[in-house]
């Protein structure tokens, strides 16, 4: 199997002693526990790295007898490995346990409004192998067949027996796929395909496999919380930007999806009052903070679109075009932060994106700059953060819902979703 590697995250570790508290799964010794128990043991490891089983049972609370019993039976189910012993010490040399990177596997689909991406992710939240495909706008027959085709490439790829460690498909999409279409100049048949298809049913329809969905943005925020700096953050607004903009909101530790899934959607966010009798609405910040707004810049300018995406966006001849974008992107954003923090009272916000890392340094630095424009009296302005995971979140994110529904201790840990 050595042609699968190439892992692209990694868990940090915890920062400060309030982290490790809040990280700290608890176990129960009582009888009848025993799944939740394992579980708690997988956290426990996935949060903080190898141990021995010595001090994974002072931090899970757990017997030393029933920690040992776990670490055999997951050893068994190839789900931990042992490591190297320990040696220097007094006593006896001690063994760390480690997840098994083949222990579990999870596929996590990307469906955008410009491109599609098909994860292969391990037990360590590692992409094992990946598969992108761009396009003008997503034709449902091609999005599909293309899917069916990952995914039998991705079986072949694991194997018969590492393929019977598959956990399940986490997809990542867009609610309302087809809409905005007059904003991305869209033929409205080919957007209004998407309306009667159930993205989750087409999928499962391909698999034995469990499949579970996920907005786009809520799943890149999912992918932030779980493997990013959402872990040392108890509450904080996510914004990722992409074709559209979008966002996702983490209270206490939890992401939160409201009555209608759209909590945290700040691309309808309004940049303007409204007018008594006014002929139209104000703008939505996805309409100057969105990077389809930096394509048509490039485009009006008879420059390469895709140079959105890549570090010529910050080069000549298109740096200019894309300073006009910046400019306005980072004051609209800014004001987002301001009235998103009026009413939630942030710890942070963090701000990650699918385009160059650069362009998106440069974005924080120029909004860190029209912070400063807003009033900021009777609240407390929130730091700002860049995002860890980069263009893969929303497929990541896909991907750890499957691995996280069947091995954490809590399944609905980032998926309160108060339906």
């Amino acid at each position: 199997m050595s042609s699968i590697t190439a892992p692209v995250i990694t868990m940090p570790s915890p920062q400060s002693e309030d982290e490790k508290r809040r990280l700290r799964p608890r176990g129960s010794n009582q009888i009848g526990m025993r799944q939740f128990n394992e579980r708690v043991v997988l956290q426990a490891i996935r949060f903080h790295g190898s141990m021995p089983k010595a001090d994974l049972a002072r931090l899970t609370n757990l017997s030393t007898q029933t920690v040992s019993l776990i670490i055999n039976r997951l050893l068994d189910e190839g789900l931990v490995l042992k490591l190297d012993a320990l040696r220097g010490k007094v006593g006896q040399p001690s063994v760390p346990i480690a997840l098994n990177p083949d222990g579990a596997f999870s596929i996590g689909i990307k469906i955008g409004r410009r491109s599609m991406d098909v994860l292969l992710v391990d037990f360590l939240g590692h992409v094992r192998e990946r598969s992108s495909l761009r396009y003008p706008f997503p034709d449902p027959e091609m999005t599909f067949a293309e899917i069916a085709s990952k995914l039998t490439h991705m079986r072949t790829l694991l194997g018969p027996e590492l393929a019977q460690r598959l956990s399940g498909i986490g997809i990542a999409a867009p609610l309302a796929l087809g809409g905005w279409q007059k904003l991305l100049g869209i033929d409205p048949c080919e957007a209004d395909k998407w309306h009667s298809i159930d993205i989750l049913q087409r999928v499962q329809a391909m698999t034995d496999l469990p499949v579970q969905f996920c907005k786009d943005t809520a799943a890149a925020c999912v992918a932030e919380l779980v493997a990013g700096r959402g872990r040392s953050i108890k509450s904080f607004l996510y914004i990722f930007v992409d074709t559209f903009i979008g966002g996702g909101l983490v209270i206490d530790s939890h992401l939160r999806g409201g009555l209608h899934g759209n909590a945290g959607a700040v691309a309808s966010i309004p940049l303007g009052l409204a007018r008594r009798g006014g002929v139209s609405p104000p703008e939505q910040l996805l309409s100057d903070a969105s990077l389809f707004n930096l394509e048509n810049l490039f485009e009006a300018a008879n420059l390469d679109a895709l140079a959105s995406f890549d570090q010529r966006a910050l080069q000549a001849p298109w740096l200019a075009h894309t300073d006009v974008w910046l400019d306005d992107a980072s004051r609209a954003i800014a004001l987002a932060i301001n009235s998103a923090t009026c009413l939630l009272d942030l710890d942070a916000v963090i701000i990650d994106g699918s385009c160059d890392r650069t362009l998106l340094e440069k974005l924080l630095t120029e909004i860190e700059t029209s912070l400063t424009y807003y009033n900021w009296e009777g609240i407390t302005r929130p730091t700002v953060h860049a995002g860890t995971i980069g263009s893969d979140a929303r497929a990541i994110g896909g991907a750890l819902l499957p691995l996280y529904a069947n091995f954490a201790p809590d399944h609905d840990l980032f998926l309160k979703l108060d339906k």
